[in-house]
């Protein structure tokens, strides 16, 4: 195995080792403020001997120089964005352009882009937040070749070196299963994507757990991402015919879930009478189906913030956790599982 690339000295590292506060660093090494001569002194002194080397896109942050995140998803859009554009992505963007613009930076969207792999080299980006990054993917991988730093919606499976915005997958998937189970539902299905994705992975995982627990056997479906809609109705319709006995049906990704209603329907199946359906993602479509879906406050406004301070962390040199927490998923029970 390779030995991982030596990380270069930040303007924290200068500033513990000069005693010195952040902005101190900052001043002395950009020329600027009121700074006594001795303070200077040791400030360049120990910027020297660490090797510090200023970060050009940090300097071109405190320079208020033009600089640009990119917002990219690594899910198609029939999954981030859906047939009406007004999905997980778009909310997501809407709140981190605002916060990037309290700080100076302009959002770039990038839209999924399908055919072959993102022309990346040729954005003049400071910084990116990739949206649910599957394992292995290529955006993530190119971004680092670049030199860009990353800040993923989601960890992505496999790879820790990436700082991410925990969705808290598991505690959504959780809240969505009590509510079922409290509903008296007693055969839930789990419908997923078949990518490789954490939040279908920790999906899984608390739902096979769940299962254990009361003594249910587990049913899971997996549909093709870039279907959407289509992808989830073929999957849910193959589900509850080879499973008549599903009473309650969890479709994480809000295009699946859409799908299974679309499915139950032509089966004749009744919501939330017979069947019940929840899904992960509280956005436009769930609130305006037919029945409006029980889903997940997942503060998506909170997630974005953290995203766009995460960035300017990395820019100035502070450490970052890596794993970064907003607040938990917060239920939004409706009647396409429960009759109050």
């Amino acid at each position: 195995m390779p030995s991982p690339p030596k990380q270069r000295p930040t303007i924290f590292d200068v500033a513990r080792e000069a005693g010195v506060s952040i902005t101190t660093v900052s001043l002395v090494l950009n020329g600027k403020g009121l700074v006594g001569q001795d303070t200077r002194d040791r400030v360049k002194g120990c910027a020297s001997a660490l090797g510090y080397v200023p970060n050009v896109r940090a300097q071109r942050l405190r320079s208020h120089k033009a600089q640009t995140v990119a917002l990219i998803s690594s899910m198609p859009l029939n999954i981030s964005g859906g047939e009406s554009r007004l999905g997980f992505l778009m909310e997501i963007a809407a709140v981190a352009a605002s916060v990037a613009l309290t700080k100076g930076l302009a959002l770039m969207l990038i839209p999924p882009y399908e055919s072959s792999r993102l022309p990346l080299e040729r954005l003049d980006i400071d910084g990116a937040i990739v949206v649910e990054p599957a394992a292995g993917d290529e955006q993530v991988i190119q971004l680092q070749n670049m030199g860009i730093p990353v800040v993923s919606l989601g960890r992505q499976a496999g790879l820790d070196s990436v700082p991410f915005i925990d969705l808290h997958s598991t505690a959504a998937a959780q809240l969505l299963l009590r509510h079922l189970f409290a509903q008296g539902t007693v055969h839930i299905a789990l419908l997923i994507g078949a990518s490789e994705r954490s939040s279908y992975i920790e999906t899984e995982a608390a739902y096979r757990n769940f299962c254990q627990e009361h003594g249910m056997a587990p049913i899971v479906g997996k549909a093709i991402e870039a279907g959407g809609d289509g992808a989830g109705y073929l999957a849910a319709k193959h589900l509850l015919l080879e499973h008549p006995e599903i009473d309650g049906i969890c479709a994480i990704a809000e295009a699946f879930a859409v799908g299974a209603v679309l499915a139950a329907k032509e089966l004749g199946r009744n919501i939330p009478g017979d069947l019940k359906i929840v899904t992960r993602y509280d956005g436009f479509r769930i609130r305006n189906c037919k029945p409006p879906l029980t889903a997940v406050d997942l503060h998506l406004e909170d997630v974005a913030a953290l995203a766009i301070h995460a960035l300017l962390d990395i820019f100035e040199g502070i450490p970052n956790p890596n794993q970064i927490l907003p607040p938990l998923p917060k239920l939004i029970p409706r009647s396409s599982s429960s009759f109050s």
